[in-house]
């Protein structure tokens, strides 16, 4: 049963890790919006490629108008929060026992 835990544990702690670095491309990205980046630079390329799978179904349903800020960051640094605060601890203290 011990195996059982530890996998649990570790596959947790991989999640959180992958959703810590997320946010930070996801941060990455919102500030590079700020300035004019250059559309052919590989960072910028990757940036987008990596983000846009998120932020692009969160921007169709957030109505934008004729608002000038993108939300869209926000909400998916949001839902990360909530994802690392809800799953990660919820599989840790499934995984001890309470």
């Amino acid at each position: 049963m011990f195996v059982l835990n530890n996998f649990i544990i570790a596959i947790a702690r991989v999640i959180e890790i992958i959703l810590t670095v997320y946010m930070w491309i996801i941060i990455a990205r919102a500030l590079i919006s700020w300035v004019n980046p250059d559309p052919y630079n590989k960072i910028v390329i990757f940036l987008y490629r990596v983000t846009e799978p998120v932020l692009g179904p969160i921007r169709k349903i957030i109505p934008r108008h004729s608002l000038p800020i993108d939300f869209a960051p926000l909400i998916a640094l949001l839902i990360i929060i909530f994802l690392q605060s809800f799953l990660v601890k919820t599989m840790l203290q499934m995984a001890t026992g309470f």
